[in-house]
């Protein structure tokens, strides 16, 4: 499932190639031909992120919500568009561009009443301008049950997927199975923090890099797939060389390093 830095990245590059124009939109597949015809001709106002969620604002009030889920994806036209491939379920098409959706978990015409309900659901995005830190903070020191699950409830952090989680509880040295409770609160403004700092890198490189340039020994842009996580999908620790371990923590696997995670 993506996480919350590609989904921002993909609000944004939405927002420069269709927003401020009429857009045209269809369902090639037929799934959402109701929805895009309400929408076929609107002016797209904006488009919105918030965690793994897109918002799109159109000029008469309309809302679209889209959350990609496992196997939603986007697929992006220079220029007039090809024949759709596959089973695409929006095409919103402007001037200088197209945008394919297919496969989401969520496409449905929402209004800014069930994005409102949306946003009171989830947690402080730590991308967003209007984040509050101590919301999150305060949710993580009265959660009972692992760090490692806490950091997956999107009623808490809005954005962090089971790659984020491992690798800031990684570089914040935190064993993923401690409470959430048992956390002071400089370990949990440390979380919150490096959750900020790798998902504005993730949002500026396109991909997940969360090995420093310094323990690494090359830039961001250079590095190799096996070279960018310390932990995850690991089966040694990229600092210390030792096995990493892969606790099932909140329903998935969470990696960890037991000599750099106490």
């Amino acid at each position: 499932m993506p996480e919350g830095h590609s989904v921002h990245r993909a609000a944004r590059r939405q927002h420069a190639l269709l927003a401020g124009r009429p857009v045209a939109a269809g369902s090639p597949q037929g799934r959402f031909a109701d929805g895009a015809a309400a929408l076929d001709g609107r002016v797209l106002e904006g488009v919105e992120a918030a965690g793994k969620h897109l918002f799109y604002r159109f000029d008469r009030g309309e809302v679209l919500h889209v959350h990609l889920g496992l196997f939603g994806r986007f697929r992006y036209h220079d220029g007039p568009p090809p024949e759709p491939r596959g089973a695409v379920r929006l095409r919103l098409t402007g001037d200088e561009g197209a945008v394919d959706l297919s496969g989401p978990t969520a496409c449905d015409l929402i209004g800014e009443d069930g994005r409102e309900a949306i946003m009171a659901r989830l947690g402080p995005d730590p991308l967003r301008s209007d984040a509050d830190p101590g919301r999150a903070i305060d949710a993580l020191a009265r959660r009972r049950l692992p760090i490692g699950a806490a950091l997956l409830d999107q009623s808490i952090i809005a954005g962090l997927g089971n790659v984020y989680r491992a690798e800031v509880l990684f570089v914040c040295g935190i064993d993923p199975a401690r409470e959430s409770r048992s956390l002071d609160r400089p370990e949990l403004e440390g979380v919150w923090d490096e959750s900020r700092r790798m998902l504005r890198e993730g949002v500026r490189l396109g991909r997940i890099v969360t090995v420093s340039a310094a323990e690494r020994g090359t830039p961001p842009s250079r590095a190799r797939r096996g070279e960018r996580t310390y932990v995850y999908r690991r089966s040694t620790c990229f600092r210390c060389g030792g096995p990493v371990e892969r606790p099932v923590i909140g329903a998935r696997p969470c990696y960890r390093c037991p000599a750099c995670q106490t």
